[in-house]
């Protein structure tokens, strides 16, 4: 074996490693959950989600999306610009579902306590339905509802939920867009192909803000491979089963 074909082999591994870390910290309660491959002749559903928008790559999504005939589900952040409250307008009137992620998006803030998430929850609510006219009934907690970064236990955050009747969703499938690896957009594809195999219903995690630019050259190939494989690229909507990474029903 020569040291090129060895270490083509070894970044293979490396790569391969990596989603498996991946897959491992994101745990999926999704009842029945079961491999696909044992239940193939059910259809596949895909939600697809985007976090941390709206931006300027929200609107090349938002075209591939209306040029493709897709549907997805986009979780946003507070933005008072005259071209976000656009975004938020083209959301809804494409027919894409409007999820909150929080109005700041700082950690730090929002989960100081259930008072400042409660502010931040009523502020991003109370402003996207002032600007489409439709009040959010979805959310993504930053980072998860399994994250470890908030100073609060996250049970009183999804009791506070429960009250407003609102549904979170978490995911079950990472295109690697939201860690340091510098990942191509093929292997963005890859990446969520190859996961969206394990599932009934995958929830794909996904975001729009500035910097994700691979992720927009990856969406249109993304879509064209999971289609192709038989999946139907639904937004979230009330039928949509929530994945969780700490189920809502088991907390009191």
């Amino acid at each position: 074996m020569s040291l090129l074909t060895k270490g083509i082999g070894l970044a293979k591994r490396a790569k391969h490693r990596f989603q498996d870390q991946i897959r491992e910290r994101t745990p999926v309660y999704l009842s029945p959950v079961r491999r696909i491959e044992q239940v193939a002749a059910r259809e596949r559903i895909c939600a697809m989600t985007f976090d941390d928008g709206p931006s300027e790559n929200t609107e090349k999504i938002l075209d591939i999306l209306k040029e493709k005939d897709v549907k997805a589900t986009f979780f946003v952040i507070g933005n008072a610009d005259e071209s976000a409250k656009e975004l938020y307008q083209r959301i809804v009137a494409e027919g894409h579902t409007l999820g909150m992620h929080s109005y700041s998006h700082k950690y730090s803030v929002i989960y100081q306590s259930l008072e400042a998430f409660q502010n931040d929850f009523h502020q991003l609510r109370t402003y996207l339905t002032e600007i489409t006219g439709v009040e959010p009934q979805i959310m993504r907690f930053p980072g998860g509802s399994s994250n470890q970064v908030s100073n609060t236990d996250m049970k009183e955050f999804i009791r506070f939920l429960k009250e407003k009747g609102i549904t979170y969703y978490d995911w079950n499938v990472a295109s690697g867009d939201a860690t340091s690896q510098a990942y191509t957009p093929d292997e963005l594809v890859e990446n969520v192909v190859h996961d969206v195999t394990a599932y009934e219903t995958s929830v794909v995690l996904m975001h729009d803000s500035s910097p994700k630019a691979t992720t927009v050259e990856a969406l249109e190939p993304m879509i064209d491979k999971l289609q192709q494989m038989g999946a139907e690229i639904l937004p979230i909507d009330e039928t949509t089963e929530p994945v969780q990474h700490i189920t809502a029903e088991n907390v009191e």
